[in-house]
């Protein structure tokens, strides 16, 4: 050796983040299915026995990147809700969070896709669902009624899933329009 030592991992606070960033990344590429340990060691650059270190299985890893991920969606849910000052700007943040957020790239369609099939099948991911819609209609509910921030949560869920697809409305003045309508 020529006196370099070799790069030291034992001290490397910012390893359970990559971690975490290294799976969402995969997932997103891959699909759950194709996600091990070993790949996101990789991705992640760290050895493979941190792996279990600083998370028991894959289940738990999953769990808290996926608790990440729609922890991020919905708090920009929840500011683009919160600036709105009366019911017109709560209406046009409606279409903007359709139109701009709720899927503002490819890896958040396929992650929020993968989490979507991960609880039909696992009550703990269906938790995370319940968790997202809960805090997505309160959000909601400090513009509107209980009842129509429950629409408009089906709404947002359905138009941006149509429109990420293809399938929906790239119009934001006839989602709006909708909005509108259900909110009159």
């Amino acid at each position: 050796m020529t006196g370099e030592t070799p790069r030291s991992r034992r001290f490397d606070p910012g390893r359970r983040a990559r971690i975490i960033d290294a799976v969402l990344g995969l997932i997103a590429d891959e699909g759950v299915a194709g996600t091990s340990h070993r790949k996101v060691a990789t991705r992640a650059d760290v050895p493979l026995g941190s792996m279990t270190y600083h998370f028991a299985s894959m289940d738990e890893l999953l769990r808290e990147a996926f608790s990440r991920f729609t922890n991020a969606v919905i708090d920009r849910f929840e500011i683009r809700l919160a600036a709105a000052r009366n019911i017109d700007e709560a209406r046009l943040a409606v279409a903007d969070i359709i139109h701009e957020d709720v899927f503002a790239t490819r890896d958040d369609l396929v992650l929020t896709h993968e989490l979507y099939a991960l609880a039909a099948r696992e009550p703990a991911y269906r938790e995370l669902i319940s968790e997202w819609m809960r805090r997505s209609q309160q959000a909601l509910g400090r513009h509107f009624e209980p009842d129509i921030a429950r629409e408009l949560d089906a709404l947002i869920e359905g138009l941006t899933i149509h429109r990420a697809l293809g399938e929906g409305s790239r119009d934001r003045e006839r989602t709006l329009d909708t909005v509108r309508r259900l909110t009159s």
